[in-house]
């Protein structure tokens, strides 16, 4: 007992941390979210013809993006929502840097109707790690 009184700092702070690790892994799951590898991304816009939406800023989409990406930015999705609704039936892959951005932008995208959406794990930051080629 008097080791946790000792500590109780330090065993909160991994009890949080270990949560937070928790919800990284199952948050998106119990959101509704689906999450796809590189690989899985490219099979989808291959095979499903796909449309690639990545919602970084436009400075950062400059730097290389994947092939035919459309670009409309986090913050700006709710206001050109209407770029997207041709593309309402057609699975999307929504991409950000390392994939904070694009679970928000997931969520929103389903509360609008959009129901094949899915997240690239790990952003540009995965898609570029794995070889796969960006256009600049």
């Amino acid at each position: 007992m008097q080791f946790v009184e000792a500590n109780i700092m330090l065993i909160g702070t991994a009890i949080i941390s270990g949560l937070m690790l928790l919800w990284s892994f199952l948050g998106n799951r119990i959101r509704g979210i689906k999450e796809v590898t590189c690989v899985e991304a490219l099979q989808l816009i291959n095979r499903k013809n796909a449309v690639v939406l990545d919602v970084r800023e436009e400075s950062e989409f400059k730097t290389g993006h994947i092939l035919n990406a459309k670009n409309i930015p986090l913050d700006s999705l709710k206001e050109r929502i209407g770029e997207l609704e041709r593309y309402r039936n057609q699975p999307m892959v929504v991409t950000c840097r390392s994939g904070a951005r694009s679970s928000m932008a997931c969520g929103r995208l389903g509360k609008l109707g959009f129901s094949d959406v899915y997240k690239l794990s790990g952003g540009m930051m995965a898609w570029q790690k794995s070889t796969m080629s960006v256009k600049k």
